[in-house]
C-alpha cells in the first residue's frame, strides 16, 4: 500500500510540474513589471532562452519577408523591437550569473553561451537582413539624429561581425565567436574560484585586500597576501588562466585579421572616441610619466617612516619599501600628513547612510526622489529595492542595491540593467530596472557594514551609471542609457563621484551610526585635503593596467605565435612594465591572469576608458564649479545634453554642446594633484 501511495504521489507531482508555466513565458503582473524571483527556478532559464531565440528568429524573418521597400520603420525600428522575450530572460539570467553564480547557474551559462553566440551570428551574418539595413543606411537623409545613430550602429554591427566575408571567412568567424564565448566564461569561472581560494588562504576576500594590507602589521603576512593576490589565475592548477589568455588573444587577432585589421586593438578602437591605438598610447604615456614622478615622491615619504621602524628594531637594517608595504606605509604617511585615520571616518559611512547620501545627491542635483518599495521581489534577501521618480512624479525606474560580498558573486563593482529603457510598439515608455552590485563587507551581529573612503566613492560611482540608465529619454534600446562607446560611458559614473564628499552632501548623510552625530567639519576638511593623496600610486597602477591591456591587443599574429607558456606571459608583463616606466614598487592594478575587464567583461583594448572619461568628467565638474556647484540651469543642461541622450549623438558633439568647446586634458591632472 505504501508503494502504491508513493507512486500516486509521484504522478501528482509530475502532473503539477507539467502544468506549471515557465514564468518567463507569461506576462509579469507584478509591481512595475519586475521579475517574480520567487517563481523562477534554475530549470526555467534554458527553455526560456531557447524559446526567446526561436521567437526572435521568427521576428527577424518577418522583417526579411516584408515585401515593401526597406524603411527605417519596417527594418531598423522593427529590429529594435524584436527579441523582447529573449531580452526579458537574459536580463535576469546574466545578472544572476554574476551576482549569484551557484555551480548550477555556472553550468547553465556554459550550456547557454554557445547557443546565444550562434544565435547572434545567425543574425549578423544574414545577408538578406543586412541588405535591408544597408538600404536604409545608404540614404538616411529623412531620418532624425537618433534614428541615424541607431541605423549607423546596427550597420556597423553587421560589418564588424563579418557579414561581408566569404562563406569560408564567415564560417571561421562564427567558429571563433563560439570559442571566444566559451573561453571568456571559463576565464571568469576560474577567477571566481581563485578569489575564493584567496579568501580561504588569507582570511579576507579579494575586495577586502587593500583594507587588509593597510592595517596588517605583520610584514610577512602582507607579503604572503600580496603574492597570493597577484598570482591569481597563475598557479598552474585547474583554475590557471594562462593558456586561456593566449588562446583568447590569438583568436581575437585572427578575427581582426579576417576583417582587414593588423591587430585586435585597431579593430576594437575604430568606433571608439579615441579612434586608434596611437592616440590611446600617447594619452596614457603622458599620464604615466606624471604619475611615476609623483609616486617616487610618495616612496621617499614612506621610506622615512619605514626607517623609523628600522631604528626601533622592528625591521632589519636596509629594508626598503616593497609592493606589499605600499598600502601599510601610505596609510601611516597619510595619518601624519593629514591627521586622517579611516577608523575615524568609517563610523560615519555605514552603508545605509552612504546610500542615503547617494540618493540625496541625486535629488539635490537632478530633483530625483528615491524611496524604498516593499512589494518588489528581490533575488537575494540582502538586496534592497527602490523606486525612482522625477520632479513631476513620473516613474523613472526601479533600482536594486546588492552591496555585500558573497562566495557566489564575482569580484568588483558594477551596474547593469535587468530591463532597458525604450518606447514599445504601443508607444509606451518602458522604464528601466537597474542594479548596482558591489562587494562591501557585510554587517556583523554587533556592527553595520562600514565603508572606507574609496568604497564610498564606489557607491557614488555605480549610481552614476544607474542615473545614466534612469534618466535616458531615448526611443530605441540600442542607444538608450549606457549604450554608448566604452570610452564615454565612464564619464557619468566618475562625474557622480565628485558629489560624495561635498560638505553640503556629507552633512545630509554622514552621521555616526552609534551617536547620530553629523561628521565634524574638521574631519570633512581632512577628507578633502587627503583625496589627492597617494595619487602617484593610484593613477600609476590604473594607467599601467591600461597600457598592459593595449600592449596585449597591439600584438600581431606573428608576435603572439612566439608565446608558448606562462613564463612567456610573465616576461611580457615584465618587459612592458619596464618600457612604460612603472617603478618596481608598483604592479598594474590587474595582471593578465586576473584581468577580468579585458578577458571577460567587454573592456578589451578599452581599460584606458576610465582615464579617458576622467578628462571629460573632471572638465565638466570644473564647469559646474565655475558656474555654481548647485546651479539648476547647469544641472539641467548636463542632464538634457548627456544623461537623457544616451548614444543618440556622437560623444564629442554632446560635450561641445554642453561646454561650448573641447575637453581640457589638464583637468585630469589637476583633479589628481599630478600637475
Amino acid at each position: 500500500m505504501k508503494k502504491v501511495t508513493l507512486i500516486f504521489a509521484s504522478l501528482l507531482m509530475l502532473t503539477a510540474c507539467n502544468q506549471r508555466q515557465n514564468p518567463f513565458l507569461e506576462e509579469w503582473n507584478t509591481p512595475y513589471g519586475t521579475a517574480p524571483f520567487s517563481r523562477i527556478t534554475e530549470a526555467d532559464y534554458l527553455p526560456a532562452i531557447q524559446e526567446g531565440i526561436k521567437a526572435r528568429k521568427a521576428e527577424i524573418q518577418a522583417i526579411i519577408d516584408n515585401p515593401d521597400a526597406p524603411t527605417f520603420e519596417n527594418t531598423i525600428a522593427a529590429y529594435e523591437l524584436s527579441g523582447g522575450l529573449l531580452a526579458k530572460v537574459t536580463g535576469v539570467f546574466y545578472n544572476i550569473s554574476e551576482s549569484d553564480a551557484t555551480p548550477a547557474i555556472q553550468s547553465i551559462v556554459d550550456e547557454v553561451t554557445p547557443i546565444m553566440t550562434a544565435a547572434e551570428d545567425e543574425i549578423f551574418m544574414n545577408a538578406d537582413l543586412f541588405a535591408r539595413v544597408k538600404a536604409v543606411y545608404d540614404d538616411m537623409s529623412g531620418l532624425d539624429r537618433e534614428q541615424q545613430m541607431v541605423t549607423k550602429k546596427l550597420y556597423r554591427s553587421f560589418v564588424r561581425n563579418g557579414v561581408d566575408l566569404d562563406a569560408a571567412g564567415q564560417a571561421r568567424f562564427k567558429e571563433i565567436n563560439g570559442r571566444l564565448a566559451v573561453l571568456s566564461q571559463k576565464f571568469g569561472n576560474n577567477l571566481l574560484a581563485e578569489n575564493n581560494a584567496f579568501k580561504e588562504k588569507i582570511g579576507v576576500t579579494v575586495s577586502q585586500y587593500s583594507d587588509f594590507m593597510t592595517s596588517c602589521e605583520d610584514r610577512a603576512k602582507r607579503e604572503e597576501a600580496f603574492k597570493a593576490y597577484s598570482s591569481r589565475g597563475n598557479n598552474g592548477n585547474e583554475n590557471d588562466n594562462n593558456a586561456i589568455v593566449l588562446e583568447i588573444m590569438k583568436l581575437r587577432t585572427e578575427q581582426a585579421n579576417l576583417l582587414g585589421y593588423k591587430t585586435s586593438a585597431e579593430y576594437l578602437l575604430v568606433d571608439k572616441m579615441a579612434g586608434d591605438p596611437a592616440t590611446v598610447d600617447n594619452f596614457l604615456a603622458e599620464i604615466m610619466a606624471s604619475s611615476m614622478k609623483k609616486a617616487k615622491e610618495e616612496i621617499a615619504d614612506m621610506q622615512k617612516v619605514m626607517d623609523e621602524d628600522i631604528k626601533a628594531g622592528l625591521l632589519p637594517a636596509g629594508t626598503k619599501i616593497q609592493p606589499w608595504d605600499w598600502f601599510y606605509y601610505a596609510e601611516k604617511v597619510r595619518s601624519r600628513k593629514y591627521d586622517l585615520d579611516e577608523e575615524q571616518t568609517k563610523p560615519y559611512f555605514q552603508i545605509d547612510s552612504v546610500r542615503k547620501g547617494v540618493f540625496y545627491a541625486a535629488n539635490k542635483v537632478y530633483g530625483i526622489t528615491v524611496e524604498p518599495v516593499t512589494d518588489v521581489e528581490v533575488y537575494n534577501p540582502v538586496v534592497k529595492a527602490f523606486k525612482l521618480t522625477d520632479k513631476d512624479g513620473s516613474l523613472l525606474g526601479i533600482f536594486y542595491g546588492d552591496y555585500f560580498t558573497r562566495d557566489t558573486k564575482r569580484g568588483g563593482a558594477w551596474m547593469n540593467n535587468f530591463r532597458d529603457q525604450y518606447i514599445d510598439a504601443s508607444g509606451k515608455d518602458v522604464r528601466p530596472v537597474i542594479v548596482n552590485v558591489t562587494n562591501f563587507p557585510p554587517p556583523t551581529e554587533d556592527t553595520p557594514s562600514m565603508l572606507t573612503i574609496d568604497q564610498v566613492q564606489t557607491c557614488f560611482h555605480e549610481f552614476g551609471h544607474a542615473l545614466h540608465g534612469f534618466l535616458t529619454q531615448c526611443r530605441y534600446r540600442d542607444v538608450s542609457g549606457t549604450s554608448v562607446t566604452r570610452d564615454f560611458v565612464e564619464m557619468f559614473s566618475q562625474f557622480n563621484e565628485h558629489w560624495a564628499f561635498q560638505p553640503e552632501i556629507l552633512s545630509a548623510y554622514a552621521h555616526n551610526w552609534k551617536t547620530g552625530e553629523t561628521i565634524p567639519d574638521e574631519l570633512v576638511a581632512k577628507i578633502g585635503n587627503a583625496l589627492k593623496f597617494n595619487q602617484g600610486f593610484m593613477t600609476g597602477e590604473l594607467c599601467a593596467a591600461s597600457i598592459l591591456d593595449m600592449k596585449w591587443h597591439e600584438l600581431t599574429a606573428e608576435q603572439l605565435a612566439t608565446f608558448t607558456d606562462a613564463a612567456s606571459i610573465r616576461q611580457f608583463e615584465i618587459d612592458k612594465c619596464k618600457e612604460m616606466g612603472l617603478i618596481d614598487e608598483i604592479i598594474p592594478r590587474y595582471r593578465t591572469t586576473y584581468f577580468n575587464h579585458i578577458f571577460n567583461s567587454g573592456y578589451s583594448a578599452g581599460y584606458y576608458s576610465y582615464l579617458w572619461s576622467e578628462v571629460l568628467d573632471t572638465d565638466a565638474f570644473e564647469y559646474f564649479q565655475a558656474h555654481g556647484l548647485y546651479n539648476p540651469e547647469v544641472a539641467r543642461s548636463f542632464r538634457q545634453t548627456f544623461l537623457e541622450r544616451g548614444g543618440s549623438e556622437e560623444p564629442m558633439t554632446l560635450f561641445r554642446q554642453f561646454k561650448g568647446g573641447d575637453p581640457d586634458p589638464g583637468a585630469l591632472l589637476r583633479n589628481r594633484g599630478l600637475e
